[in-house]
C-alpha cells in the first residue's frame, strides 16, 4: 500500500503578544526554550521523526528572526532536493495578498499552493507549546476514520480552559466546540494539532471568506471549527503524554521548570526522538571553583561563578562570583553581576542585571527584556516588567 501524501503547515506568523517583552524583537516561534532549543524546534522535531518530510512555514511577524534559525531546514533533514522544507511569506500579486488576521485566514492566503500539493492528509500545526507526538500515526488514525477534521485534544486546569478551543466528545467524535469562551463548558481543550482533509477544509474556508468578506476569516476556532463539529465531521485524538502551552508569560517560565531534572516532566534529548535545533559555534559551559549549581540546565558557553538553583541557562550566560540565580530563565548573553539576586525572572538576550541589585521573588513571575541594564543596587519586585510598557 502507497504512502500517504501528507503535508504539514506549521502556522508561525502570530505576534505573540501574550509574551509580552519576549516578542517585541522576534517572532514567537523563534522564541529561546530550555537553554538550547527554540520554540519551533518541537513541531520541526516532531515531524522529523514522525518521517514527514514536507513541512511549510507560514511567516508574518518578525521574519527575520525565524529564517535565520531555519537555516533551510538542514537540521530537521528538511534541505532536501524535492520536497523539505519550504517558507511562506506574505504576498502580494492576488486576491489573497497581504497579511493574515489569523490562523484559519493565514491557512486561506495559501489554500492555491496548498491545492497544487494534492495531499491526502494536511497536518496543521501551531510554534507555541511543548510536547513529543507521532504525527505519523495520528495520520494513518485520521485517515482510517475518514474524518474531515481530526482535532488533537488534551486536558488542562479548569482555571486555563477559557484560552483555548472548548471541546466536548463522545465515542472519539466531537459534538460540541467553543472558541475561548468567557465560561467554559469543561477543561477538554483542543490543543492546536489538527489534521484535515484538504479539499473540504479548503472549499469550508473559501465560502466562509466569501461569506464574511470584511470580518475576515481570524482564526480556525472562530468559525471553520464550529461549522465542521456542527456538521459532524470532525473526531478528537486524546493526548495524554505531556503538553504545555507557553504563549504566555507565566507558561513560559512554569514549562521551563517541568523540564529541570532530576524528574523532568519531559526529556528533550529522549534518545529515541530527540529534539533537533540549529546548532551554535559554543564552546564548553565554565563552572568556577566557588560555583554552585543544582537541578539546572547549563548550555553550552554559558560561564557561572555565582549560585545557580532550579535555573535554565542559555549559550553566553555568565552568572558571577556572589550572584544568585534561582527559579530563573537566562536567556542568551544575558549577564547577572556580582552580589546580584534574580528570584523567578525571566531575563531576555544580553540584558545585564548590575551588582547588588535584586530582581524578582516569591509570587508573580518577572520579566526584564529588550537588552537594557538593571543598574547596581537596583529593587525590582516580584512580577515586574523592565522595561515598563510605554
Amino acid at each position: 500500500m502507497a504512502r500517504p501524501h501528507v503535508l504539514v503547515v506549521v502556522l508561525a506568523g502570530g505576534a505573540g503578544g501574550r509574551l509580552e517583552l519576549l516578542t517585541t524583537r522576534r517572532a514567537k516561534p523563534a522564541v529561546p526554550f530550555a537553554g538550547s532549543y527554540r520554540l519551533i524546534d518541537v513541531p520541526l522535531s516532531n515531524c522529523m521523526h514522525s518521517g514527514l518530510s514536507d513541512v511549510w512555514v507560514v511567516e508574518q511577524y518578525h521574519a527575520a528572526s525565524l529564517e535565520h534559525h531555519l537555516s533551510n531546514g538542514r537540521p530537521w533533514d528538511l534541505d532536501r532536493t524535492l520536497g523539505g522544507l519550504l517558507v511562506l511569506p506574505p504576498q502580494r500579486g492576488d486576491d489573497r495578498q497581504g497579511w493574515s488576521e489569523g490562523t484559519a485566514d493565514a491557512l486561506w492566503r495559501n489554500a492555491p499552493t496548498i491545492r497544487e500539493f494534492e495531499a491526502d492528509a494536511l497536518v496543521v500545526l501551531s510554534a507555541d507549546a511543548v510536547y513529543r507526538m507521532d504525527y505519523d500515526a495520528l495520520v494513518g488514525e485520521h485517515l482510517a476514520a475518514g474524518a474531515v477534521a481530526t482535532l488533537v485534544t488534551t486536558r488542562v486546569s479548569p482555571g486555563d480552559a477559557g484560552r483555548y478551543g472548548v471541546v466536548e466528545a463522545a465515542d472519539g467524535r466531537i459534538t460540541g466546540y467553543s472558541y475561548k469562551p468567557d465560561d467554559p463548558s469543561g477543561d477538554l481543550v483542543s490543543n492546536e494539532v489538527f489534521v484535515f482533509d484538504p479539499a473540504p477544509v479548503l472549499e469550508a474556508l473559501d465560502q466562509l471568506a466569501e461569506e464574511d468578506a470584511e470580518g475576515g476569516l481570524q482564526d480556525l476556532g472562530t468559525a471553520l471549527l464550529p461549522q465542521l463539529v456542527a456538521a459532524g465531521a470532525a473526531r478528537e485524538h486524546r493526548f495524554e503524554d505531556y503538553w504545555s502551552d507557553v504563549g504566555t508569560v507565566d507558561a513560559y517560565h512554569s514549562a521551563h521548570m517541568d523540564v529541570l531534572p532530576p524528574e523532568p516532566a519531559i526529556d528533550l534529548d529522549e534518545a529515541r526522538a530527540p529534539f533537533r535545533t540549529r546548532s551554535g559555534s559554543h564552546g564548553p559551559v565554565h563552572i568556577n571553583r566557588s560555583a554552585e549549581v543544582h537541578d539546572s540546565l547549563l548550555a553550552p558557553g554559558s560561564r557561572v561563578d555565582g549560585r545557580v538553583e532550579r535555573s535554565v541557562l542559555s549559550p553566553r550566560v555568565v552568572v558571577e562570583h556572589g550572584a544568585v540565580v534561582r527559579e530563573s530563565v537566562l536567556l542568551p548573553g544575558a549577564v547577572i553581576r556580582k552580589g546580584a539576586r534574580v528570584i523567578r525572572t525571566i531575563v531576555d538576550d544580553h540584558v545585564v542585571v548590575g551588582e547588588d541589585a535584586e530582581v524578582g521573588g516569591e509570587g508573580e513571575v518577572t520579566l526584564l527584556g529588550l537588552a537594557k541594564e538593571v543598574a547596581a543596587g537596583t529593587r525590582l519586585p516580584a512580577g515586574a516588567r523592565h522595561p515598563e510598557d510605554e
